[in-house]
């Protein structure tokens, strides 16, 4: 099975409320890596940011799954803007990532996909495309991962809208709780 995961990113100091707390990364890892198992993982499609994303992709490691990220642009501009800005120990997790799946021919970046908040937009729906393309190629079906903590806080919540497009595509969509 492939997933196409999508989720929080840690919450900044003092956030309110909390989404993803950075004392949560440890109980969300364990549940997102039950997950993967339990449902019989073989792939893993996500992006790379601090928080879900890159708790999936070192999970999905564990098990030896294949990994494969998008960017919505290239991974020095998008380090500054969903990794180091972040509480937490990411960056350095993000790079062996990086490297990892670009040597595999794993790592799809986005062009032309306009500013930050047009560009997180499309890359909503292209890590479901690429699961789909990934699912066709393998002969597997595609199921969606949302982390989160269950409730959409704004109008351009882009969580909850992976969500919403998984669902608009007739695709399986499992929640694992961030609280």
């Amino acid at each position: 099975m492939v997933f196409a995961l999508a989720g929080r990113r840690i919450d900044p100091p003092g956030a309110v409320p909390p989404r993803f707390p950075l004392a949560q990364v440890e109980i969300v890892a364990h549940r997102i890596g039950m997950v993967l198992k339990s449902e019989g993982a073989t792939a893993l499609v996500s992006s790379a940011a601090s928080g879900a994303d890159l708790l999936a992709q070192a999970e999905a490691e564990k098990l030896g799954l294949r990994r494969r990220v998008v960017l919505p642009f290239q991974r020095e501009r998008f380090i500054e803007s969903s990794v180091a800005d972040r509480p937490g120990d990411w960056v350095l997790l993000y790079n062996q990532l990086l490297d990892s799946v670009s040597a595999s021919g794993d790592l799809v970046v986005l062009e032309g996909a306009g500013g930050d908040t047009e560009a997180y937009i499309v890359l909503t729906g292209a890590i479901l495309d690429q699961a789909q393309a990934l699912g066709s190629e393998l002969y597997l079906p595609v199921t969606a991962v949302l982390v989160w903590d269950g409730t959409s806080h704004k109008e351009n919540d882009l969580t909850a809208a992976f969500g919403d497009e998984a669902r608009r595509r007739g695709l399986r969509l499992i929640e694992v709780m961030t609280l």
